[in-house]
């Protein structure tokens, strides 16, 4: 189902550097979607599931049906309302929270005007996302992880048929993919709503904060709020700073961020979402072997397939972004600029990965603090160095001073990552093993041996400017073929089997 979600979303943004390449039009559509997008992964993927799943299934466990029933009641009606204040604001205070994100868009007043305008409109997604990850924590929880997990695709649809068939009508047409994250966000929460109902789990809402469950998951969620969205942090501030530089270079971190998600999403997510429920659980009926064994599978799987994923980001940037977005608005120059910053956060994939894994370790049992500790050392010094980068980009007159960003958020991913691994292993709640250095030796080689293909394979970069769609395409899944058959072959001659990434120990 997430698989189905990241190909739609590959349609979507192929539509959108078609129909508005990296113009400031799309800067400014990118901005206003990143506000309330970041918020709702503040509430919605971070702070919120990662705080309430824990107190749920602790609930589940060790309650009854009617006890989980109020606790949804109570933290469900909380949460509208919070979040129902905080949209009202957003919408009312549009122009200073563009200024406070995209400083820059105040040079251009028609381009801030545009933003503001469009914030307006997609706002109201951070409440209605929310919601939509509430009832998926509810469905996660009782084992339903494929209606959560496909309910993205219908962003990635609103936002293809909104480009398609609204833009054209529009004065500005902009402005109808600001109208499609409004609609995909409300279609989101009406669609889960029916699942959350059959498990007899749609009470009616109610305010409900001096409820000491709701008081636990407020707690919980403060600390999380910048604990366990560091990345997302760090990818907002590279906005900002973006917004400094010349025209297009939101967008060019967008395209090659959006590359870099890919895998991210379809499976670093994906395990994640599962790992938590199960952590949680393991954690309330005190199981510490199987709480250790699960990590110890997430983080195997997770270094199986987002190795070999960043060296072909690495070594695949250019022809990637040229087949998938290279097309009527979307130029060879862009194609270029897009390329830097994806080899960079190509470099970092790894270290977000990581971090996605290491962090329910700390949540499944509501130890906020460290990560937060851990969030803050990691954010400054990323942004320290973004700082710094982009100030002697700018003064050495670099081509590309938006790729330094790009290197900075992955540094500092990778101290978050290392910081929350060894906090992991010091508290005794995760156990490595010897095995661990002659696997992960298993898998540099099978990347060292798909490079070299990759290498030998892929024509230079002006071939994939010039040549025809269908051409690109053919061309890049030979060689993505190639790379990956070149990986796997290696691992099964070193002795990698399908065991050794299977559970044995406990069962998800």
């Amino acid at each position: 189902m997430t698989l189905i979600s990241r190909v739609l979303g590959f349609v979507r943004d192929m539509m959108l550097a078609i129909l508005f390449g990296a113009s400031a039009g799309m800067d400014a559509f990118l901005v206003a979607f990143k506000i309330p997008n970041f918020m709702r992964r503040l509430f919605a993927e971070g702070a919120f599931s990662q705080s309430f799943v824990p107190v749920l299934a602790e609930t589940r466990h060790q309650g009854t049906q009617e006890n989980v029933r109020q606790l949804v009641a109570d933290v469900s009606g909380t949460l509208a309302g919070f979040l129902s204040l905080l949209t009202l604001l957003g919408i009312l205070a549009a122009p200073l929270i563009v200024l406070l994100f995209a400083p820059g868009f105040a040079d251009d007043p028609g381009k801030f005007e545009l933003t503001a305008n469009m914030l307006r409109i997609t706002f109201p997604y951070l409440l209605f996302i929310a919601l939509t990850a509430m009832a998926g924590a509810v469905l996660n929880t009782y084992g339903n992880f494929a209606l959560p997990a496909i309910a993205p695709a219908f962003l990635n649809i609103s936002l293809i048929a909104c480009a398609l068939w609204i833009a054209p009508r529009l004065e500005q047409p902009i402005y109808a993919l600001a109208i499609g994250v409004f609609i995909a966000g409300l279609v989101q929460l009406v669609l889960q709503l029916p699942a959350v109902a059959r498990l007899g789990l749609l009470p009616r809402p109610r305010w409900a904060w001096s409820s000491p469950p709701v008081r636990r998951i407020i707690r919980l969620m403060l600390p999380i709020i910048f604990g366990s969205s560091v990345a997302q942090i760090a990818l907002l501030l590279d906005t900002i700073l973006a917004s400094l530089l010349i025209s297009g270079s939101v967008s060019w971190l967008y395209y090659s961020d959006r590359l870099m998600e890919f895998p991210l999403g379809i499976f670093t997510i994906a395990i994640a979402t599962v790992i938590l429920p199960s952590l949680s659980r393991q954690h309330a009926e005190k199981n510490a072997r199987s709480f250790s064994a699960t990590l110890d599978w997430a983080l195997r799987l997770i270094l199986l397939i987002c190795l070999p994923s960043a060296v072909g980001l690495f070594l695949l940037a250019g022809p990637l972004l040229a087949t998938l977005f290279q097309y009527a608005a979307f130029t060879p120059h862009d194609v270029d600029m897009s390329r830097v910053s994806l080899m960079a956060y190509a470099f970092g994939l790894v270290g977000f990965s990581l971090v996605k894994i290491a962090a329910p370790g700390y949540f499944s049992r509501q130890d906020t603090a460290t990560p937060v500790r851990i969030g803050i050392v990691a954010l400054c010094i990323g942004m320290s160095f973004n700082v710094a980068g982009v100030l002697l980009a700018l003064h050495l007159k670099w081509a590309a001073p938006h790729a330094v960003l790009a290197v900075g958020t992955s540094l500092g991913a990778f101290i978050n990552a290392g910081l929350l691994l060894r906090g992991l292993v010091r508290s005794g709640v995760y156990a490595t093993q010897l095995s661990w250095f002659k696997e992960l030796g298993r898998l540099l080689l099978g990347c060292a041996v798909m490079a070299v293909v990759l290498g030998l394979m892929a024509p230079p970069l002006s071939w994939w400017y010039e040549a025809s769609a269908a051409a690109r395409a053919a061309q890049l899944a030979q060689v993505v073929m190639a790379g990956a058959l070149a990986y796997f072959v290696t691992l099964w001659l070193v002795g990698v089997r399908p065991r050794h990434v299977l559970r044995s120990e406990t069962s998800l």
